[in-house]
């Protein structure tokens, strides 16, 4: 495990934002104007997507894809300069918020500075073309770590980025060799202490795949050598499941109780509805009611939790990475109240107690934090919205730190209406 994770960062809530289309005018300037509301919602930590100028060869629709990248060690001009960068730095900042960027380590796009200028840095096939492992990925050349001078490039760049920024979200780091995420992590901590290391760990499938073609790819044990936290992704094939009927409520939580123990006992996961990967969760879960006990569940769950880009106003159009798109700013609903009052109440949560969860037959689920730290319970309606639900409580009258209403427990027992409920 790290040895200098922060566990208070399980108290965190992460606001991704991607600049091209937070904003009408997708720059640097204009998402200043934003702090304030992304700061009253509870955002602790900023993560801008991709800053960097795009490759242009080989794009992916009109503008290309963020993760496309040419050039590590500059910004979009597109998104503004430096200097603008620098300044909506500081103003995250003086908001009390922390920002982390994307590190897009496995690849480049393929007119890349790299590419030009350090050409033997890249992974080739069997022609001896640069080439991806993903076939998917037809934009991208991917990066050889084989390499040892790639090393110290890339080291070297983040150290630059760390003078600036506050930590890293780093995409496909399972893809990346384990010991260059440690030694950066090393390099980094002399720059800026306490860096944070966020990683987009992959589905089991993707290990399996890359395994199966003789590419690297680590597992999320392996990453917490060198990571904070990593990505949900090890359940996310359960957490679709119950949208497609593949999978039980059951399967979904037995799958997080597991993380407790498979984990080491100081490891963090990445909570998220969704991301810019995935579909919009208004798109799968419309009812408000159902909406609202999912949100309550996600702040109460062990781990930091990931609001995607305008989550809080429940858009169900998925905002392309390819050319400008305004869904990021589609409102159809209005969850900053909810979400600022479950921010405020994930602070509370004795983090470093046991979690628990449970699915009753009803479709409701517990969820439990004990530990010398403290308690808190909570009942969520995932897939029901009645029933009677027993609490380890003393009979007597509590504040549901959802919403503030009193919450009656009667020999034991409380009874669920539809809305969620979280005690501490």
């Amino acid at each position: 495990m790290a040895a200098t994770t922060d566990l208070a960062l399980r108290k965190a809530v992460i606001y991704s934002v991607f600049i091209r289309n937070h904003t009408p005018e997708g720059t640097f300037r204009a998402l200043e104007a934003d702090l304030p509301r992304l700061r009253e919602l509870g955002a602790d930590i900023l993560w801008l997507m991709p800053i960097h100028p795009i490759g242009e060869e080989h794009r992916k629709g009109t503008l290309g894809s963020p993760y496309a990248i040419r050039d590590y060690r500059t910004v979009n001009p597109e998104y503004g300069t430096l200097e603008d960068f620098r300044h909506l730095v500081d103003a995250i900042h003086a908001r009390g918020m922390k920002c982390i960027i994307d590190v897009v380590y496995n690849h480049t796009s393929p007119d890349s500075v790299l590419a030009h200028d350090h050409p033997s840095f890249f992974f080739r096939d069997a022609a001896g073309k640069p080439a991806h492992k993903v076939a998917d990925w037809w934009d991208i050349a991917d990066l050889d770590y084989m390499v040892a001078p790639l090393w110290d490039y890339q080291i070297d760049t983040l150290k630059m980025w760390a003078e600036i920024v506050d930590g890293f979200r780093c995409d496909v780091a399972s893809s990346v060799p384990i010991a260059f995420w440690e030694r950066a992590r090393q390099a980094v901590e002399t720059v800026r202490p306490g860096c944070i290391w966020l990683a987009e760990s992959v589905y089991p499938d993707y290990v399996r795949e890359m395994w199966r073609q003789g590419a690297y790819a680590a597992t999320d044990c392996e990453l917490y050598r060198a990571f904070d936290i990593t990505y949900d992704y090890d359940i996310w094939p359960c957490f679709e499941g119950l949208f497609s009927g593949e999978r039980t409520l059951g399967e979904y939580i037995r799958m997080m109780n597991q993380q407790e123990t498979v984990y080491p006992a100081n490891h963090i996961k990445l909570r998220f509805l969704e991301n810019h990967d995935q579909p919009r969760f208004a798109s799968r879960v419309k009812e408000e009611s159902r909406f609202r006990n999912y949100l309550a569940f996600l702040y109460f769950a062990k781990g930091t939790t990931l609001l995607y880009s305008g989550l809080e106003f429940a858009p169900t159009h998925q905002v392309s990475l390819f050319d400008r798109d305004a869904a990021c700013r589609e409102r159809r609903q209005d969850w900053q109240a909810l979400l600022g009052r479950l921010g405020r109440m994930k602070k509370e949560l004795p983090v470093n107690s046991c979690f628990e969860a449970s699915a009753e037959a009803d479709g409701l689920v517990t969820a439990r934090y004990d530990g010398p730290e403290g308690h808190a319970w909570g009942v969520f309606g995932l897939q029901g919205d009645r029933g009677r639900v027993s609490v380890p409580l003393a009979d007597g009258v509590y504040e549901n730190r959802v919403d503030g209403a009193a919450v009656t427990v009667a020999e034991g027992m409380i009874s669920f209406s539809g809305d969620p409920v979280i005690l501490i």
